[in-house]
């Protein structure tokens, strides 16, 4: 598949090239299995290698970050702490 090299200004392998063995996607995000000499494989995200799409931020934005939690999420954590709250007084 060729090679990548990691351009992710903070991780420790930065400036280093790696033979890619695949892409997959984890979590929505487009990732690259590839292999070290000494520690064997690992992945990264794509986006953190010069794999990248051109313009393309090696860090995440505010705007592409998944959601952690949402409204439906909320309403069903605030019945669930209502509830408890109602049990433990009685």
């Amino acid at each position: 598949m060729g090679s990548a090299e990691i351009t992710h200004p903070f991780h420790p392998l930065r400036g280093q090239r790696f033979v890619v063995l695949k892409i997959r996607r984890m979590s929505g995000v487009e990732t690259l299995s590839l292999r070290h000499a000494s520690m064997g494989s690992f992945a990264v995200r794509r986006d953190w290698t010069d794999w990248a799409p051109p313009g393309t931020p090696s860090e995440p934005t505010e705007a592409n970050l998944p959601l952690l939690i949402d409204v439906t999420g909320l309403l069903a954590l605030a019945d669930l702490v209502v509830s408890i709250k109602h049990k433990t007084r009685a």
